[in-house]
């Protein structure tokens, strides 16, 4: 176990597991910055450098989005990187289907579990939302797939 002493407090000592799995967002979460827009070409290039630095875990996408975002995660894949290609999709099984369809290694699941929006936006009661999340996340697991799970609006709920 590795341990990091802060230069601003020499009392704080904070314990660093043997492994640690860096997760990059880029190809995703950075096109959510206004104006930005990465197409096949530019999502490759980044993906490729992403590798080449080490990175373990890389994003491609949100593949049921549009087919653009569907053919630069496939075409990720398709570069045999050393990183695990994940993509985003939401706990519904036609996204899984859709993240199957590009052959990536993960899914990041997602479902918004806040009262506000299991009662006036999803219309579903909590204990219909989590049948709905097991069911999909053992669908993506039947496939092979490393499932993480995110809870949409989660310090809300």
């Amino acid at each position: 176990m590795q341990y990091l002493v802060s230069p601003f407090n020499k009392e704080a000592n904070v314990k660093f597991p043997e492994k640690i799995t860096v997760y990059d967002t880029t190809l995703r979460d950075g096109e959510q910055t206004p104006g930005v827009c990465l197409r096949t070409p530019e999502k490759l290039k980044i993906a490729k450098k992403l590798d080449e630095v080490g990175i373990h875990q890389i994003e491609a996408g949100f593949p049921v989005v549009s087919k653009e975002e569907k053919k630069s995660v496939s075409a990720i894949v398709n570069e045999d990187l050393n990183a695990q290609i994940l993509c985003l999709s939401r706990t519904k099984k036609s996204d899984i289907d859709t993240a199957i369809d590009c052959d990536v290694d993960g899914v990041i699941t997602f479902m918004s579990t806040s009262d506000l929006h299991l009662k006036h936006k999803i219309k579903m009661s909590r204990e219909e939302i989590l049948n709905v999340c097991m069911n999909s996340i053992e669908h993506a697991k039947d496939h092979g797939l490393f499932v993480a799970f995110s809870a949409e609006y989660e310090t809300r709920t």
